[in-house]
């Protein structure tokens, strides 16, 4: 039995992916997928970084200059990722980085250039990108960079990437992929320091039901100009989620103990969340709203109440400054004190296609990304928080402005992820959300979870396409930490 840090316990059998590509379902929490792409993505748009870089890597390209192509779906550092790229082009005569952002359905986007052979050497990968790394492995997109890093002292120290192998998230095996270097936090509460103040609260309340009737004050003192709360399309995985994990309710429903899908403890949860819609406190039309209008709205005054993760803190700094003071608050849990982990996300990440031309230069490209100097401009620009302790000793924090307001709490850890099933209806965030809306009953909506998941998980079992999980040593406020057993 083999002790390690388990991420994905997805275990597909190695294929060559179609045109049509795996897609980019996510194995991780709705939150994560969803605030990835609203906010770390930006708009869903391919365009190059820069003119100028490219040009700088093609008339430098020219000679014995190998040109390694990056493709990227962030597009919310690319002044940094631009300048950078212009610094490493000017600075070396044998290797050009070609840098491009492609953030339009980015998983098809490089499966469908891979088949064409128009893929690009490197290629961005975090967490909560939705990439299943076993079908991309063993599809034999991915190259492994085990041997390399091996070879390069100061990109395991400076990256710590032997701390951070996640078992089907960035290595399967002695095989490392991809080397997350920063971490998305869990989710946070925004709000409005005046309407709450007004409201007769200092800080945000310890407890949901508490906050509830915190979000009835405010609404009442809005008569219409403003609400309580504002949630988003789906909106359960942007934060109530994340209450139920700090209040120790089985993340994603999971009961990694006994190998089965239990989401029972969520009745209580759904029932209150309900609660801001029956009482009328939610901006009114807020669900229909893409994620950016509702920042919009509440960096307007809209509402006092918003719940997302570390991104935030340069969305409301620049995207959508803020007309008012406003504050970041740890997330009130059901009872007020936290009996579980909150799920945050690695992130920030170079996976090497095997196709790359010159794996060699192709390595030498990912290696300036994950060196110190690199790290240290890009954590001090707020773009992400640093996942290792080298980093975060070696950054400025004055310099990241509302980013710290985010910095990780002992109880955030990275979860290992449930076993990956084809369940038929709606998936357990979907039906949640439809809770919370009032259209469903929370009783019964957990009890037919609890039936279609776990008929889903004996079909996957059965066939092969997933296996049963039990985590020996489970400890809900340190998930990363125990023994996973794999099977029955």
């Amino acid at each position: 039995m083999k002790k390690k840090k388990v991420l994905s316990l997805i275990m597909a059998t190695a294929m060559v992916l179609s045109l049509a590509g795996c897609g980019g379902s996510d194995n991780s929490s709705s939150s994560g997928s969803d605030s990835s792409a609203a906010s770390e993505s930006g708009d869903a748009a391919a365009d190059t970084a820069d003119d100028s870089a490219a040009d700088s890597g093609e008339s430098a390209a020219s000679g014995d200059a190998v040109t390694v192509e990056v493709w990227s779906n962030n597009r919310h550092d690319e002044t940094y990722m631009t300048q950078k790229v212009e610094e490493f082009n000017s600075t070396h005569s044998d290797i050009q980085i070609n840098y491009t952002i492609m953030a339009d359905d980015w998983s098809n986007s490089i499966q469908l250039a891979y088949q064409a052979n128009t893929a690009p050497d490197v290629m961005a990968v975090s967490a909560s990108d939705g990439l299943k790394l076993s079908e991309w492995v063993g599809a034999g997109m991915f190259e492994s960079l085990t041997s390399y890093i091996e070879g390069s002292e100061d990109f395991k120290t400076v990256t710590e990437a032997l701390d951070h192998k996640y078992d089907y998230l960035n290595s399967i095996g002695d095989d490392i992929y991809w080397v997350p270097t920063g971490v998305r936090s869990g989710t946070r509460i925004e709000y409005n320091i005046g309407l709450l103040k007004d409201a007769g609260y200092d800080a945000v309340p310890s407890t949901l039901a508490e906050m509830v009737e915190a979000a009835g004050k405010i609404t009442a003192n809005g008569a219409g100009s403003y609400y309580g709360v504002g949630f988003t399309q789906n909106g359960f995985g942007r934060w109530l989620e994340g209450i139920g994990e700090m209040s120790g309710l089985n993340h994603m429903g999971y009961d990694y103990e006994n190998g089965v899908f239990d989401f029972t403890e969520w009745a209580e949860l759904l029932k209150l969340g309900n609660q801001f819609y029956a009482n009328g406190d939610v901006l009114p039309g807020s669900e229909t709203q893409g994620v950016d209008n509702n920042r919009a709205l509440f960096a307007q005054g809209s509402f006092c109440f918003w719940g997302n993760a570390s991104q935030e803190a340069g969305v409301f700094t620049d995207q959508f400054p803020c007309s008012f003071d406003w504050g970041v608050a740890e997330l009130p849990t059901m009872e007020g004190t936290v009996k579980g982990a909150l799920s945050c996300t690695p992130n920030f990440g170079w996976a090497m296609l095997s196709s790359a031309k010159d794996k060699e230069a192709a390595w030498k490209v990912i290696e300036y990304f994950g060196s110190e100097e690199f790290l240290k401009g890009y954590f001090e620009g707020g773009y992400s928080a640093p996942l290792g302790s080298y980093m975060a000793g070696k950054i400025d924090a004055s310099k990241t402005g509302r980013l710290g307001d985010f910095a990780l709490q002992d109880y955030e850890d990275v979860y290992p992820s449930v076993p990956t099933v084809i369940v038929d209806g709606d998936d357990y965030a979907i039906t949640m959300w439809n809770v919370i809306l009032g259209n469903l009953d929370a009783d019964e909506a957990v009890a037919d979870l609890n039936t279609r998941y776990n008929d889903a998980l004996e079909r996957g079992i059965e066939n092969g396409s997933c296996q049963r999980v039990t985590i020996a040593g489970f400890d809900k406020l340190h998930p990363s930490k125990g023994t996973a057993v794999y099977g029955e």
